[in-house]
């Protein structure tokens, strides 16, 4: 039988606090790395890495990879959606400014994007169309994907048939680790209570 294993971890905190940080560049703060390196800890159980492009995630993917000696790739579709004019404002200065619009946001971000935001439709097409190729490209294999908030969401609502609409629904802490096992190409999402295993 076909086992392929993927374990989804969000990155830790960024410098900066909280902000809507879709394409924003901002590295990990001294507690994000922290939460990274205490989620992974010596359980290393992965034949390969693949992390977005963002410094929030791919410095953190680089030094596991480096010190475990596993393979890593670089995914540019698991970029973050773009949050358009609201990259970098926190959501209580949001909330302040326009309560509505926010809500409306989280309520049905597919009908409500921020201003000049990438269309959820489009995160959608280019996340899946990675989640497809990894799906492909690493059968029987146990992946680390080191990705964002949005996309990891994606992915589980993928796997679980969640309406788009709805993916803001699901709650993923910092440093937040989700596994999704595929048998001859069934996927199932995979509770985890401690450390992985």
């Amino acid at each position: 039988m076909t086992t392929t294993t993927v374990d989804l971890i969000r990155h830790g905190e960024p410098e900066g606090g909280t902000l809507f940080r879709g394409w924003r560049d901002d590295p990990l703060s001294a507690q994000g790395w922290q939460q990274m390196r205490l989620a992974v800890a010596d359980h290393t159980p992965w034949d390969l890495i693949i992390s977005s492009p963002l410094a929030r995630c791919a410095e953190f993917a680089a030094e596991l990879s480096q010190r475990e000696s596993i393979p890593i790739n670089i995914e540019e579709r698991l970029k973050e959606i773009g949050f358009g004019q609201w990259e970098g404002v926190s959501p209580d200065a949001l909330y302040n400014e326009s309560p509505d619009r926010l809500n409306d946001f989280w309520q049905n971000p597919v009908e409500n994007p921020p201003p000049d935001g990438e269309p959820m439709v489009l995160f959608q097409s280019r996340v899946e169309s990675a989640w497809q190729d990894i799906q492909i490209h690493h059968p029987n294999r146990h992946v680390l994907i080191v990705a964002h908030g949005g996309v990891n969401r994606l992915i589980i609502g993928k796997v679980l048939g969640i309406p788009l609409r709805y993916l803001f629904r699901m709650e993923l802490p910092y440093a937040g680790i989700s596994r999704i096992r595929i048998q001859e190409g069934y996927p199932r999402l995979v509770f985890h209570c401690g450390a992985l295993g």
